[in-house]
């Protein structure tokens, strides 16, 4: 398990269920590298600010992160996290590697829109 504060998808059907209930979806997964934990720590540091987005994180070395690591947008991705944005259950952005405050919230700005 990763040791955040964010929701941990550990199976596949937590994933589905996360992305059925929630319209703007935020998924980071990875390891606790130095790459990570950044983001991880972007992604709480944003939870109560953007509350119309579901933060979540997800092993990548489960069995069932195959959800993002297969996916077509993750195919040329070598750094972790692999973070994938999903709007009504459809991959809208995904990145790989560390990523900056600025870079995640352009990201969910122009994809889910500014908090009201």
């Amino acid at each position: 398990m990763l040791q955040t504060n964010l929701t941990h998808i550990t199976s596949e059907e937590q994933f589905n269920e996360i992305l059925q209930n929630n319209e703007n979806v935020m998924i980071c997964c990875g390891r606790m590298g130095p790459m990570c934990v950044p983001v991880y720590e972007i992604m709480e540091e944003l939870e109560n600010e953007y509350t119309h987005v579901k933060f979540a994180d997800m092993e990548f070395d489960i069995p069932a992160a195959h959800v993002i690591r297969n996916l077509p947008e993750c195919r040329s991705f070598t750094g972790l996290p692999f973070t994938v944005y999903y709007k009504n259950g459809k991959v809208v952005k995904a990145t790989s590697s560390i990523q900056n405050m600025e870079q995640v919230t352009s990201i969910l700005d122009s994809e889910f829109g500014k908090n009201e």
